[in-house]
């Protein structure tokens, strides 16, 4: 790299680049007689040369994934930790050491102004910087340790290191290796520049996002692994192009002199555009070039690539998603309570501040009131003396603002997640060794207030396992079962039905779950459509994008597949005696059977001419293949509605068969596609094809000219059949749904299916039964179509939106009237998603409208990348760890592995969360006053001085030490009800929903707690020690006194918040394993026993009068006095009866 020739284009180079503004500069292009660089908006990349690409200063490799560094740690950790409110408090502490701390400098003031307060604190500066510290310690070192982490994972990404849960360093990624004088050199990731040519191992990770230019296997071809980037573990192709297979050893490749002209760093995972101008010749490059940092090399001994991304500038960085800050609801009333006593602070020390300047009079003589006194106790300024006596009771009376109560509930949440839910057993998928995951701490309480569920269908309800289980070939349908879906439907019409049962020769095979004699073992040349069969089989394994792995035989070989879809389709041609076994990038070898004759087998290769991607705008795939006798043929496989409007005209009868077994297999919950083909003629192919490569070497919206091409050719298609694929429900969804509506939780499925098939989906996981009232909102209707047919889009638009309306209007009207009955219905809407798209504010999706329209905690829960926007949009997301890829999990705040879960995470975690954190706040509430004033009713008997009744450190560490471990235990091990309990009766879940444990009239409750026992404490402790003498036999002294409170306080708190005996038994009955009977014999013992004086009912613990007694027909309403109590109170241990 250090020739005459490499230092000639580095100095022409930096002369091109630093003298393009001027105009008599010469170009670089035609200097060197290259095209012209690309416009602005583009970067061009010269491999192999360092010193061409300096003077761009693209970025370097290194990576920062961490959320502080050295010096914004401090700040920043203190802002992040404080909050609003929290500072607001903290800011009163330091009120008071700012003035303790320049009290000196105030006296030396001779001008009464900023100054004139600094003296007026009360309490030591030292005891309260104490607590405060401590407080912000704790905080401060939870980040540091959690930030630390991440700086591991930075600094052993850039080293090529892992370390383990020990964070001991171990050498798991491969060295990595840069061609530097025609040797591979071995350097750290972090050392990587743009342009670079480097060299990575089997098994190891793309330390940036490269070009790809040779590989060991042959064709230059090479196979990644993608499960960094999505989750999935199946493996994809990648091609170089043909003109760089030869650059593999260090020798050659440093004779590569390529220019890379491309688009700019962007954070599409899947698109790439750019040119390769090599030996002057341009060279289209596609993703199939482009090896994304992230992923790993597997089956390839090594590979050779240029650098063209790096750093934070490398696709997987750029689409790291910046997960909304979610905060709990609980939260946001709790700021409200804070503020609720800040406005208590300030009346109280207002009550002071007067109160002083009335009492301050020189008739109390001995108080030495002269005239030389200081301002803050001098009688002639009144208004001064209110003044700074209300400075001085703010710091005196700030206690009473909990500043340990964020950083306690953070603790508290953060061991109910990484504890509680990580560690739950219920929640643990032993299949697939997942555990339940929550990714946030701030939304455990949230768990326990949701009203509305919007829930995805494939791969959450159901299992995204596909089996291919039904098809129509040539107008006749194939295949026998029953799936779940038709089991619903016949539910819905009061009908049974019974389930077929398999042939004895039936092929098991995950993802073949087929059985017809028909055409199984070669049968289907005794079919009058026999020559359509062979095409239907022929397209199912030619027309795919998947990799055969393993033996080359039908019993060992396994497929990687970019869906389970395409892996079923796969399969289903095998065992159709169609068996793909082998692939390059040119060329699928079919090993065919029972073609020329029955138990004939042959090999057969078709060359891939072409490749036409699947996705979401085109809804198809296509390939163009050439079979062995030269015949040019076009198989296109997609949705139904696409494939018919590129069919040829004529055969309308097969058309409306094929579409009728679409409904039919669609009211089945069976997912659909269309099969079709295309014979071409050497001239038609070769004319498009010229086009094809023009817009693939297109630098400009690549993909909008390669979709118009495509349209060029896939046209005039004749219809082969359709495939009828299954996705069974998970296990145990039905119940979990059935369970949640029972919670008072409204669940919304939304799905791609038809109204039909929707409606038997939502009868098979019970979301819908015959006993609810049924409201469907449908599009097609007559006077819709009669709108659409006229092909006018405004006046559809408009006709539509009208309907809508009036059927939402009739719909209401109708549900309110059923609302206003004491025992009417439950209520179910079906709408399909043309009528939603115009029911909804054009600003709002469903999720946000609920959210924002309604006010109702919401939940949102998916398994693909496309739930991402809806579990952002939610207050809270759940990922399901599921097939299609951990882009929903990375973007949820909490992850499961079964929709079934959901119980568990709801009713059991969530519930207890909510009533920790609202026992936790109130008591902190409740104990803050209770102090507090206790401190307020001492300063009217010291004639409103600001003199303090308690130690200073008394005052300074009661929250820190005196009352830190009772809330602990109560926010972590506190419970009403058994886990058991929870489930069986789901309706406890709706006291969450309507948040009546943290109600203003809950809370006022308590302040009416505090106000009584603050004057029976402080009255008591001064009326009994009036007279009291010690052990020397002196009088007691206010120390003596305010002792005495202080331990009536601490003991009260101490004994009102003590666990319950029966605490550690729910542990233990939470985390052992019984059987299900042991666990019916376990519920049955713990069901209540007492009875209720009020209602007569029995009832499990305080307050539960009212649900025990709405269980057995009889209303009986909860008052906030049992909500409080109920809050409160210690459960009474059942005593044994004796005999």
């Amino acid at each position: 790299m250090s020739g005459g020739w490499e230092r000639v284009r580095g100095s022409r180079s930096r002369t091109t680049r630093y003298s393009s503004f001027g105009s008599s500069a010469p170009s670089r292009t035609v200097t060197l007689g290259r095209v012209q660089p690309q416009a602005p908006g583009h970067r061009t990349i010269y491999c192999n040369d360092r010193d061409a690409n300096f003077p761009v200063r693209f970025k370097g490799n290194s990576i920062s994934t961490t959320k502080y560094n050295f010096f914004t740690f401090v700040p920043k950790g203190l802002f992040e930790q404080a909050g609003g409110e929290l500072l607001l408090s903290i800011d009163l502490d330091l009120i008071n050491d700012t003035n303790q701390l320049l009290k000196q400098l105030a006296y030396c003031s001779s001008e009464v102004g900023l100054f004139t307060f600094l003296w007026t604190s009360p309490v030591n500066p030292v005891t309260n910087v104490v607590p405060l510290s401590l407080v912000l310690l704790v905080s401060l070192i939870k980040e540091a340790f959690e930030d630390w982490v991440s700086v591991i994972h930075d600094y052993c990404g850039l080293h090529a290191l892992s370390f383990d849960s020990s964070f001991r360093m171990m050498c798991l990624k491969n060295e990595l290796y840069v061609l530097q004088d025609e040797k591979w050199e071995a350097v750290p990731w972090k050392k990587l520049q743009v342009g670079d040519i480097i060299r990575v191992k089997q098994d190891g990770f793309f330390p940036a996002d490269l070009l790809f230019l040779a590989s060991t296997n042959a064709d230059g071809v090479c196979y990644i692994e993608t499960a960094n980037l999505d989750g999935e573990t199946n493996l994809k192709i990648r091609k170089a192009l043909e003109r760089t297979w030869d650059y593999l050893t260090p020798e050659k490749a440093a004779e590569f002199k390529g220019e890379v002209q491309c688009e700019q760093p962007n954070n599409s995972l899947y698109t790439f555009t750019g040119n390769l101008i090599f030996q002057k010749q341009t060279l289209p490059l596609t993703p199939n070039q482009i090896l994304l940092r992230g992923c790993s090399l597997r089956n390839t001994e090594y590979i050779v690539g240029a650098v063209i991304f790096t750093g934070q500038e490398t696709k997987v960085m750029m689409n790291s998603m910046n997960v909304p800050s979610k905060r709990s609801t609980l939260e946001r009333k709790l700021d409200k309570l804070i503020l609720a006593l800040f406005g208590t602070l300030f009346i109280m020390c207002l009550i002071g501040a007067i109160g002083s300047g009335i009492f301050i009079n020189r008739k109390y003589y001995y108080l030495g009131l002269d005239k030389g006194v200081t301002a803050e106790f001098n009688p002639s300024n009144r208004f001064v003396v209110a003044a700074l006596t209300l400075f001085t009771l703010i710091t005196l009376y700030s206690t009473i603002i909990p500043i340990s109560l964020y950083v306690s509930i953070e603790m508290i949440k953060f061991i109910q997640s990484t504890q509680f839910i990580n560690k739950d057993l219920h929640m643990y998928h032993a299949e697939t060794n997942t555990p339940a995951l929550a990714r946030t701490s701030n939304l455990n309480e949230e768990l326990g207030q949701v009203e509305y569920i919007f829930s995805d269908k494939t791969g959450t309800l159901t299992r995204n396992l596909m089996e291919f289980f039904k098809c129509s070939i040539g107008g006749e349908v194939y295949g026998s079962g029953v799936t779940e879906i038709e089991l619903g439907g016949a539910q819905r019409n009061g009908m049974k039905v019974q389930e077929v049962r398999k042939s004895a020769t039936a092929v098991q095979e995950k993802g073949f779950n087929f059985d017809d004699h028909r055409i199984m073992r070669g049968a289907w040349r005794n079919e009058p459509n026999s020559d359509t069969c062979k095409e239907f089989f022929r397209c199912l394994a030619i027309c795919h994008t998947v990799l055969p792995e393993g033996d080359e035989s039908p019993e060992k070989i396994t497929y990687q597949a970019a869906s389970p879809d395409e892996a079923a389709l796969v399969t289903a041609a095998k065992n159709f005696g169609f068996f793909f076994y082998r692939r390059t990038p040119t060329m699928i070898y079919i090993r065919e059977s029972h073609v020329e004759k029955m138990g004939k087998i042959q090999d057969v290769a078709y060359e891939i001419l072409n490749v036409l991607e699947f996705n979401s705008t085109r809804k198809r795939q296509s390939v163009v293949c050439r079979y062995p006798n030269g015949r040019l043929v076009l198989y296109c496989k997609g949705a139904d509605n696409v494939i018919y409007e590129r069919l040829a005209s004529g055969n309308d009868d097969l058309k409306n068969v094929t579409r009728a077994h679409l409904e039919q297999f669609g009211s089945a919950g069976l997912r659909t596609l269309c099969l079709a083909y295309r014979d071409l003629s050497a001239e038609t192919y070769e004319s498009w094809n010229e086009k094809f490569i023009q817009a693939k070497s297109s630098l400009r919206d690549r993909e909008k000219k390669l979709d118009e091409v495509a349209e060029l050719i896939e046209k005039d298609l004749i219809l082969i059949g359709s495939t009828a694929i299954e996705d069974k429900l998970q296990e145990g969804v039905p119940a979990c749904i059935e369970t949640l509506s029972r919670a008072g939780i409204k669940v919304w499925v939304l799905t791609g299916d038809k109204m039909e098939t929707a409606i038997n989906i939502a009868y098979a996981c019970n979301l819908i039964n015959n006993d609810m009232k049924q409201f469907i909102i449908n599009s097609e209707t007559d006077a819709i179509r009669e709108v659409e047919n006229r092909g006018d889009q405004v006046e559809i638009a408009r006709f539509i939106k009208e309907e809508v309306k009036r059927e939402l209007k009739k719909c209401l009207e109708e549900a309110q009237q059923y609302l206003r009955t004491v025992s009417g219905p439950k209520l179910a809407l079906v709408i399909d998603g043309k009528c939603l798209m115009y029911a909804l504010d054009p600003s709002l999706r469903v999720t946000s409208l609920v959210k924002k329209g309604a006010r109702k905690i919401t939940l949102s829960i998916g398994d693909g990348a496309n739930d991402v926007s809806m579990i952002q949009a939610a207050h809270i997301g759940i990922g399901i760890s599921g097939m299609e890829g951990m882009q929903a999990v990375m973007a949820s705040d909490f992850a499961i592995a079964q929709f079934r879960y959901l119980t568990d995470l709801l009713l059991v975690h969530g519930r207890w969360s909510y009533l920790r954190i609202c026992k936790v706040i109130t008591y902190f509430f409740y104990k803050n006053l209770t102090f507090t004033l206790t401190q307020f009713w001492f300063t009217f008997q010291t004639g409103f001085s600001g003199q303090r009744f308690y130690d200073d450190w008394f005052q300074s560490l009661y929250n820190v030490i005196f009352t830190a471990l009772p809330v602990i235990i109560v926010g972590l091990f506190d419970k009403d009800v058994s886990a058991s309990l929870s489930k069986k009766y789901p309706e406890l879940y709706m006291e969450g929903i309507r948040n009546v444990f943290f109600k203003w009239r809950v809370v006022v409750t308590w302040a009416c707690f505090s106000v009584y026992q603050s004057l029976v404490f402080y009255h008591f402790a001064t009326t009994s020690s009036a007279s009291g003498k010690n052990s020397s036999g002196k009088m007691f002294g206010q120390w003596d006194v305010s002792t005495m409170a202080f331990t009536c306080v601490i003991v009260q708190e101490i004994h009102m918040h003590e666990p319950d005996d029966n605490i550690r038994a729910g542990l233990l009955e939470v985390g052992s394993q019984l059987t299900p009977q042991e666990e019916r014999s376990y519920a049955i013992a713990q069901l209540p026993r007492e009875i209720s004086r009020h209602t007569g009912f029995a009832f499990d613990s305080p307050g539960y009068e009212s649900f025990f007694a709405s269980q057995l027909g009889i209303y009986a309403p909860q008052k906030a006095w049992d909500v409080a109590r109920r809050a409160s109170m210690k459960s009474k241990p059942k005593m044994p009866k004796r005999n």
